[in-house]
């Protein structure tokens, strides 16, 4: 496979492709707003004693990891943080994609899958974490995501934080979601962009309920390669996959279906995903600024580059709550060279900040950034 590879031309990064406006840098300003006052009364939204993230804010656990980058890989994919082999420890946080808390069955199937690599040298892009020695991945269990553009997600996300509020009005309630959505709240004409993201955002009913285990888990937005561009994708290896003794889900036979499933697996064998780079070779078929498009895998293949390993662990029932809860992942904790790129890409940076600023705080907790498991899975280093 990686024999085939060699020779191939691939697009070259291009600093040019990540100008926000002046309207982009205000959209933003919106969207942070909305992200604080929706974590504000997010407490009260899902009906429980503390504040959430504004997306993914159940939590199914978080687990003890190890990430291995491996050796002599091909000089495209040896890149920024993979140039060189290494073994770190980490932790993962599995989640839900809704922004509630509630009963696996009125949450959907979209999940998350966060990853903390610990002891990475190099500069970090968060102004107020340049020398944290950590490096983070946010994933989704699904190729696409259901928007484009910086000034669409300034409205489109403000109908994400209602969602479950629209479905919860059945059919009416899904046909004004539609209505809302297609026509930015009333305010224009359905477009082709907003077709396409509608449809986009439809897929995700398309994800089948499994083991949450078996999915394999995506960047969605594009990321800087060193040299170049790529896409990531976090897929169980076949031998992992064949370990799962309980694969199938059914969201409705008890309201906590999806975290028994992953702690049943862990605590009785160990489990291991493929880290896995898609590079770019050409903007037309795989674009940067459109991740409502599904980059094709015969034309821009997945290497495999790391490894995730999560060994076999005792959990407890509720998944190492508090920790999960205490921990705070974005994609902007990383070095410069495998940065997040692209327009919508950029909003992120601001938006996970202050998630996670305001979530802390109105929880009355450190936010405190740990630098290996031992003190990631210690409750003590959070406390005030």
């Amino acid at each position: 496979m990686l024999n085939k590879l060699f020779g191939r031309r691939y697009a070259k990064f291009d600093p040019a492709i990540d100008q926000l406006t002046s309207d982009d840098e205000k959209a933003i300003d919106q969207i942070t707003a909305d992200i604080r006052d929706y974590i504000g009364k997010s407490d009260t939204v899902s009906k429980i004693n503390y504040h959430t993230r504004d997306a993914h804010a159940k939590g199914y656990c978080a687990l003890k990891a190890n990430f291995e980058i491996l050796p002599k890989l091909p000089k495209e994919y040896a890149q920024g943080i993979y140039a060189k082999p290494a073994r770190h420890e980490a932790v993962i946080r599995f989640s839900n994609g809704s922004s509630r808390v509630a009963a696996d069955n009125k949450l959907g199937l979209s999940q998350g899958l966060a990853i903390k690599v610990f002891g990475v040298k190099g500069e970090k892009l968060l102004p107020d974490e340049q020398d944290s020695p950590n490096f983070d991945y946010n994933m989704i269990n699904f190729p696409i995501f259901f928007c484009n553009t910086i000034q669409d997600y300034s409205y489109i996300s403000r109908l994400f934080l209602q969602l479950n509020d629209y479905f919860a009005k059945g059919a009416k309630g899904q046909a004004k979601f539609a209505f809302d959505w297609l026509t930015q709240n009333g305010t224009k004409l359905p477009s082709k962009e907003s077709l396409k993201t509608f449809r986009a955002f439809s897929k995700f009913k398309t994800i089948k309920p499994q083991n949450t285990l078996l999915y394999s888990f995506y960047s969605q937005g594009a990321v800087r390669h060193g040299d170049y561009m790529a896409k990531i994708r976090v897929a169980p290896t076949k031998a992992s996959q064949a370990k799962i003794k309980r694969r199938d889900l059914d969201v409705n036979a008890t309201n906590e279906a999806i975290r028994p499933l992953i702690l049943q697996e862990i605590r009785e064998h160990d489990y291991e995903f493929d880290v896995q780079i898609q590079l770019c070779r050409n903007l037309k078929d795989q674009p940067i600024n459109d991740l409502t498009k599904e980059w094709d895998e015969k034309d821009a293949p997945f290497v495999t580059v790391a490894k995730l390993t999560i060994p076999c662990q005792d959990v407890p029932d509720d998944g190492n709550f508090d920790i999960m809860e205490h921990l705070s992942f974005t994609p902007f904790r990383c070095i410069e060279a495998n940065r997040p790129i692209g327009n919508l890409q950029h909003a992120r940076l601001r938006a996970y900040q202050t998630a996670s600023t305001t979530r802390h705080r109105l929880n009355h907790k450190k936010r405190a950034e740990p630098t290996n498991l031992k003190q990631a899975f210690d409750k003590d280093f959070y406390n005030l």
